[in-house]
């Protein structure tokens, strides 16, 4: 009964702690990482302690209190959290604990010992807190960083891990990176389990698969991939699988960390993998047989294997009639063509080229040129080079100035260029043009990709004219045809050919036509 009158009259807040980790002496040294490895949780209570003082010397804001329990409190518990994870709300989770044991199968005027912790909670008995028996030390150590609170008791070579964590995260909001007109508006956000419950809510289906991988490295960040059972190909599984053993000892911060594991080409300026912020794009992925990767502490998620085609397409293809999206469609694929090769063709046909240039035409580029003291490749770099500096420098700054400064900073270098007889108008329309078109681009690192080709070819133009541009246009072909993701052809459904799939690729069919998932059809061969 004189336990019963202690838990009644102890309060619901945690007593100052008994011991500060901070008031150590300062020590350079890190925590051996041998004491960890294989290292059973002992019997003894002070022997634990020593292992947890060791582990986290010098780490204030690791919390450890005493506990006294027992009819003469002739027992002994050892309670460890760390400050800065766990919920701002109280919780005193060996009150709970006892609380249990009182209330529990032991009657009230029974004796509570550590035989009695141990029968009661490895029984895993009812209980009002959901507790974790912990049987290894570098799992209380995992628990203790991940925002639970550890107790150790005397005599038990167990833990009890409770649930404690409380940090704020990021409420579920539209997308930055993927605005649309029409369709859903939620996001991602930087918590892996909202994420994937936000999928689990779209596809309500046992055939939706979730993995789990165990934490790696030193930032324990949970990684976990998801695919649809019955539509993913497995060899295409079973690659993706392997490739990500080489995640064992990694330390991931984010989803593009994942990418250059996974990816079959580092140096290839084309990304063979998408990213999105959205769960309807991610639903759909998984409906037609891809992967999902999803890495805690971010909200991009990770598509694979992803192809070319899927590059241009926007979610909100499929929210709007079938003759809107197409024609949407193939000006997104004129705006690639014009923000890969506009400057080239104005560099091939004012160098080389200008008889194919209509009379009025030329005669207005040679007006516009007059004074200019660079050849036009020169004049193009120099106005490629500050359009691309004003981007980068936009999106750096401040979002309220940012915009403002990227668009008066371009009109302003524009006109004073054309002042100074740097660059000519219509140069200056051309970059501008340029600039526009891969901003129709929905991926944005497949635009990446183009603004990086678009230099090399404006010196296949300067050296070789048109010419120049066929040969620099050849070469990027043959690299796609050989290029691959997750082992599948990144031209897929062009190269190799499959017609069927080829419906929702230039222009997008209608939806009844659609909707079984054409990418994943298993009757539709390659015509050779």
């Amino acid at each position: 009964m004189k336990l019963f009158k202690w838990l009644t009259n102890t309060k619901t807040s945690f007593p100052a702690p008994s011991s500060n980790l901070s008031d150590k002496p300062i020590s350079f040294l890190p925590a051996s990482e041998e004491s960890l490895a294989d290292a059973a949780i002992s019997n003894r209570l002070a022997a634990n302690r020593e292992r947890i003082d060791h582990t986290f010397i010098n780490c204030s804001d690791i919390i450890t209190l005493s506990w006294s329990y027992g009819s003469d409190m002739q027992y002994e518990a050892y309670s460890v959290y760390a400050k800065t994870l766990i919920q701002k709300k109280e919780f005193n989770a060996f009150k709970e604990t006892l609380k249990d044991l009182v209330e529990g199968s032991p009657p009230p005027d029974v004796d509570v010992t550590p035989q009695t912790v141990s029968y009661y909670f490895s029984r895993h008995a009812a209980s009002s807190k959901s507790a974790d028996i912990i049987e290894s030390f570098p799992e209380a150590v995992d628990a203790i960083l991940e925002g639970n609170i550890v107790i150790f008791f005397d005599q038990w070579n167990c833990a009890l891990s409770y649930k404690a964590v409380g940090l704020e995260t990021r409420q579920v909001t539209e997308s930055v990176t993927e605005p649309v007109v029409q369709g859903p508006r939620e996001s991602t956000v930087e918590s892996i389990s909202k994420n994937l419950g936000m999928l689990r809510l779209r596809l309500k289906s046992p055939d939706l698969k979730i993995i789990t991988l165990p934490p790696s490295g030193r930032t324990k960040t949970t990684v976990a991939y998801s695919y649809l059972q019955g539509a993913v190909n497995p060899e295409v599984l079973a690659e993706f699988e392997r490739r990500m053993t080489k995640l064992c000892d990694w330390d991931i911060l984010e989803t593009s960390y994942i990418e250059e594991i996974l990816e079959d080409s580092t140096y290839s300026p084309f990304p063979q993998f998408r990213y999105t912020e959205r769960t309807d794009v991610a639903t759909a992925a998984l409906l037609e047989g891809k992967i999902i990767v999803l890495v805690d502490g971010t909200g991009s998620m990770l598509i694979c294997p992803s192809f070319l085609v899927e590059m241009l397409q926007s979610s909100e293809d499929y929210y709007q009639r079938t003759v809107v999206a197409s024609l949407i469609r193939l000006l997104r694929i004129f705006a690639v063509l014009i923000a890969l090769g506009l400057p080239s063709l104005y560099i091939a046909f004012s160098t080389f080229h200008s008889e194919l240039i209509p009379t009025v035409l030329l005669i207005a580029v040679i007006n516009s040129r007059e004074g200019i003291p660079f050849p036009a490749v020169i004049e193009a770099f120099i106005m490629e080079f500050l359009f691309e500096l004003l981007r980068e420098a936009g999106i750096r700054l401040p979002r309220p100035v940012g915009s403002a400064v990227s668009i008066v900073g371009a009109l302003v270098i524009g006109e004073a260029s054309i002042n100074a007889g740097i660059a000519s108008p219509i140069m200056v329309i051309i970059v501008a043009l340029t600039g526009i078109a891969s901003f129709a681009i929905p991926q944005y690192n497949f635009a990446y990709g183009l603004r990086l080709l678009r230099f090399p070819i404006m010196l296949f133009a300067a050296f070789l004219g048109i010419f120049g541009i066929l040969i620099a246009f050849l070469l990027i072909w043959l690299h796609l045809a050989n290029l691959r993701s997750l082992g599948q052809p990144y031209l897929s459904p062009i190269g190799p050919f499959y017609p069927k799939q080829m419906k929702d690729v230039f222009i997008r069919a209608p939806l009844r036509t659609l909707m079984r998932s054409p990418r994943t059809m298993k009757n539709d061969k390659p015509q050779h």
